[in-house]
């Protein structure tokens, strides 16, 4: 006898006799002869009695075709099986519909996914066409049937599904110095070790590149200035020897020559070993400046994932005080300022400040002079954002102001926000690890299921219960998809699991990688906790206290939860503030189907992400300051606090030294400012004015807006999905 069924979705759910009946008497109701209801009877009966413990559904329909052929009514087979052949049809042209819109490049929820990725060129195509095929196959044959559930029922998204399969995990922070120091090896070619700023520049976009088609993430690179200091005195000292050569002169004493800083002079009022030095001083800066230059042109222009995608990089920088390390974030600002191309700003890489008291922040501090740089190119190009070294949990023990390895006990991130520093299986630091893959619960969800209990305790209580039973679940689905990363070989990976991951220079071919990647984390993320607690209790966190104190305590659980799954199950969990980008307006469209238009909760198209203040409403940015930072504690996984600037910051870096100064006042990890930028596509014009119609330049009225997406720029908001676009024109300006 059939007792469970499995569905073409792979759920295995309840034997139904009613749908045999029901799916015989339509098929009888469009013959002349009518409804036979006692055959219909006999047939459900037999197929019932005869058929396995446990069928799918297509077996189960092959056994009423056959039984309606032996029947009388064998006219009724024929509907039956025409009726069947139309289901299958339909559901091919669902796939065939999804697929033209690709084709017709048309802008919709699937094409408009990642704005980072044009999926109107031929490789973004296949890249779709891939990613569209491929998630039903994880539903179907790696996903946990709770996982699944949760994932239909839209209380958790998977990252990254698509990805699944290829067992690639997500982000690294790339240890440089070991690719400049050693060379590069990445299965099909490889490169000598870097001697000189130009080489140093160039190996630092290939090792991005080249992790990027292994990874389904981001690349960063930790200590930007640290790794390409050593390279700047390398290259003085060759232009030492190159006026060796053209003076017939030893200069060997001046390879060592104590430089206080790289700073271009004139040479009219210097003579001789002051006059040599400055100018291989003045080579060397020249050197650095188009080395950063090519940098960051390259990485806006050299392209990975099969040529449709730009490399999804960042770099950390700012607090290397030698003269060499100086020299980098210098010239790398003021290339940055510069611009790309005909002068428009570059997408990438995100760049980072590392603010640090006694470092980079202070007036009396050595870098404080570049933190000013980074402020004024900040105000003009976006970049750098801000991190906050100084913030209790990005502390180090072992850090030391006189160390010059310090930079390995520094906090880095992931422009968009993703962080990794505490380690339960090796070293504390961020250097050689990365995200493996992250889940995301939707909050909200969660509170309108518990929305009509009339008791606010018991409906909380009720939410906590069901938070607890999603958190699990999401946990479970974490360390099952580790559990098949780790069956990766490493030669899966062969830059990751040869260079990048922190031991991985230690594996055999036939070793296991897990040892190497649980060193990562598996983040646990959330979205619309805004929305969740109007839901509740009637008011978001940023409207009254009480609001704020259950939203600490929704997060705290979820900490508290994460280091019981740590513990659990042996892995680096960690909570993020997830950058949604798809998933905004996903899960907000799925709940409004489900429970209407409720103001304050479904009636936009996105939810606000993770813990942030809604972007709509009306607050100073030390109020949105004061609100949002006791969550960046909570969310080790990353987070980012965001502030929205009116008009022209270009001559106001002032404002963006106020944005850090809330950082180090309220102890916030990361930060970035968005103000006024505006671009004309046709030729890459910029301003700052409030309004641009049409191009001064060119005269094309092609005009549109870069904007911060959710940790990184766009370059055309043409590539926001509708959910992000709705909540780019929401955004309101902070006092």
């Amino acid at each position: 006898m059939i007792q469970t069924v499995i569905k073409r979705d792979g759920r295995v759910v309840e034997f139904n006799k009613n749908k045999i009946f029901n799916a015989i008497s339509k098929a009888m109701q469009s013959t002349k002869n009518g409804v036979d209801s006692f055959l219909i009877q006999k047939i459900t009966d037999e197929i019932f009695s005869q058929g396995k413990k446990e069928m799918n559904v297509e077996d189960i329909q092959d056994m009423v075709e056959m039984e309606l052929m032996k029947s009388p009514r064998k006219e009724v087979a024929k509907k039956y099986i025409s009726y069947r052949d139309q289901r299958n049809v339909a559901r091919k042209a669902k796939t065939c519909n999804m697929f033209l819109e690709i084709i017709e490049t048309k802008s919709n929820e699937i094409t408009r996914e990642n704005a980072n990725m044009n999926a109107d060129t031929p490789a973004g195509m296949m890249m779709k066409f891939a990613s569209e095929t491929t998630k039903p196959f994880v539903d179907d044959y790696l996903l946990d049937p709770k996982a699944k559930e949760a994932i239909q029922s839209n209380y958790i998204h998977v990252h990254d599904k698509d990805y699944y399969p290829t067992k690639s995990l997500t982000c690294v922070q790339h240890p440089l110095n070991k690719i400049l120091q050693n060379g590069l090896f990445a299965g099909h070619g490889e490169s000598r070790p870097a001697k000189r700023i130009e080489t140093a520049s160039m190996l630092a976009c290939i090792s991005l590149e080249t992790a990027q088609n292994e990874m389904h993430g981001g690349q960063a690179i930790p200590a930007f200035d640290f790794y390409l200091a050593p390279f700047v005195r390398k290259s003085y000292i060759e232009e030492i020897k190159i006026l060796e050569q053209i003076n017939g002169k030893n200069y060997e004493h001046l390879y060592n020559y104590e430089i206080k800083d790289y700073i271009k002079e004139g040479l009219d009022d210097k003579q001789g070993d002051q006059r040599i030095v400055q100018h291989a001083i003045n080579r060397t800066v020249s050197r650095v400046h188009q080395s950063m230059e090519a940098f960051i042109h390259n990485m806006n222009t050299i392209h990975s994932r099969g040529g449709n995608q730009v490399v999804f990089s960042s770099i950390n920088y700012g607090t290397d005080t030698s003269p060499e390390g100086r020299c980098v974030i210098r010239e790398l600002l003021k290339s940055t300022d510069e611009g790309v191309g005909n002068g428009g700003t570059a997408i990438f890489p995100i760049q980072i400040w590392k603010k640090k008291r006694g470092v980079s922040y202070l007036p009396e501090d050595t870098n404080y002079d570049l933190y000013k740089l980074a402020c004024k190119v900040s105000a003009r190009r976006f970049f750098p954002n801000f991190l906050n070294l100084d913030a209790t949990f990005n502390q180090h023990e072992k850090w030391e102001s006189t160390d010059p390895a310090r930079y390995q006990y520094e906090t880095a991130t992931m422009g968009c926000r993703t962080r990794v520093f505490e380690n339960r299986f090796g070293e504390k630091t961020s250097i050689g690890r990365g995200n493996l893959s992250f889940t995301t619960v939707n909050l909200v969800r969660l509170a309108l299921e518990s929305r009509e209990i009339e008791n606010e305790s018991e409906r909380i209580h009720e939410f906590f219960k069901k938070l607890e039973d999603t958190l699990h679940i999401a946990a479970i689905q974490l360390h099952q998809r580790f559990e098949f990363q780790k069956t990766a070989a490493p030669k899966q990976f062969p830059l990751l699991m040869s260079t990048l991951w922190n031991g991985s220079e230690k594996l055999k071919s036939e070793e296991s990688i897990e040892k190497v990647i649980n060193q990562g984390t598996l983040g646990i993320g959330f979205i619309g906790l805004a929305e969740a607690l109007v839901a509740l209790i009637g008011k978001h966190h940023a409207e009254s206290e009480k609001s704020q104190k259950l939203g600490l305590e929704i997060v705290t659980f979820m900490r508290d939860k994460s280091l019981i799954f740590s513990e659990s199950y042996q892995h680096n969990y960690s909570i993020l503030a997830t950058p949604a980008e798809g998933i905004a307006g996903k899960f907000t469209s799925k709940d409004k189907k489900d429970f209407g238009i409720i103001p304050g909760i479904t009636d936009r198209e996105y939810y606000t992400n993770s813990n942030h203040v809604p972007v709509y409403y009306k607050c100073s940015a030390h109020l949105k300051a004061q609100i949002e930072a006791p969550y960046h504690e909570l969310t080790r996984g990353g987070h980012i606090f965001y502030v929205e600037i009116d008009g022209d910051a270009t001559h106001n870096p002032q404002s963006i030294m106020t944005v850090v100064d809330m950082m180090d006042k309220y102890n916030m990890g990361y930060s970035s400012v968005n103000h006024t930028r505006n671009r004309c596509l046709q030729c890459g014009y910029e301003n700052a004015s409030s309004q641009l119609d049409e191009c001064p330049k060119c005269g094309s009225t092609h005009i549109d807006r870069l904007q911060r997406i959710t940790g990184y720029l766009v370059g055309t908001t043409d590539r926001w999905n509708f959910a992000k676009l709705a909540e780019l024109n929401d955004r309101i300006i902070h006092d």
